[in-house]
């Protein structure tokens, strides 16, 4: 029996290695989609592999069009895409909007906003029934950010995934009669790279971990999980859902 393909946006470190980890152990064989880091993202792959998937490592800018089709082209390879993990973002570094660079906004949005519309769009047009797709789901990934506004750190990056969160509930509603559903996962403070080499505060996770109700910041693994139960068939009834990971913050 074949294996459902995943694609992730933004598989090679962070929450999407660990999607492509968890798929890959969980029966899915894995398209990993990264920017720059070869390296990185072929040791995804080949965890993917020890977990007895079927792995391909994939460079592309996600916030290309051209770049995008050719993803999805190359994962096909694999089999018919029937998921996508939208999981591709950045945030900038942190700091005050009135102090933040044009440049770092507009990178901003290009990427997290253009880019997963864009990366939904060729999603939708290639797993839609409508377009002679095999249906499946897509899964973005937003950020509780879009809920606190993140001031003081990155308005315009909590500007950013609250665009995503009214993508989630558009998309779903138009390929419900498609065979696609369309659901995001919210993060709280994630224990990752981003904060060192995104926001310039490597201890972010620990200043505002004493914030949380938990009283912790989540792991990477963590937040698969939900993506995980959100591509699966426990989920079959669940579309324009926004599952919050975020330790009750």
């Amino acid at each position: 029996m074949s294996r459902p393909v995943v694609l992730v946006t933004g598989g090679s470190r962070g929450i999407g290695a660990a999607v492509c980890r968890l798929a890959a152990a969980r029966g899915f064989d894995v398209a990993i989609v990264y920017r720059s880091e070869t390296a990185a993202a072929e040791a995804v792959a080949e965890a993917c592999r020890q977990a007895g998937a079927a792995a391909l490592v994939i460079a592309g800018d996600m916030g290309v069009q051209d770049e995008i089709a050719a993803a999805f082209e190359a994962a096909a390879r694999l089999g018919p895409v029937r998921h996508v993990v939208n999981n591709a973002g950045i945030t900038g570094r942190a700091g005050r909007l009135d102090a933040t660079d044009p440049d770092v906004i507009r990178e901003t949005i290009d990427v997290n906003v253009t880019g997963a519309i864009l990366v939904a769009r060729e999603a939708a047009r290639r797993l839609a029934t409508r377009h002679g797709g095999p249906g499946g789901s897509i899964v973005n990934i937003s950020s509780v950010a879009a809920e606190i506004g993140s001031p003081g750190e990155y308005v315009w990056y909590a500007a950013s995934k609250g665009a995503i969160d009214s993508l989630t509930i558009g998309l779903a509603r138009e390929l419900a009669g498609d065979g696609v559903r369309v659901n995001a996962v919210s993060p709280g403070l994630t224990e990752t790279e981003i904060h060192a080499r995104s926001t310039g505060e490597p201890g972010r996770a620990a200043r505002i971990a004493p914030l949380i109700p938990m009283g912790r910041a989540g792991q990477p693994d963590e937040i698969a999980e939900a993506v995980l139960f959100l591509m699966g068939e426990g989920a079959s009834y669940v579309t324009g859902a926004n599952l919050k990971v975020s330790g009750g913050r």
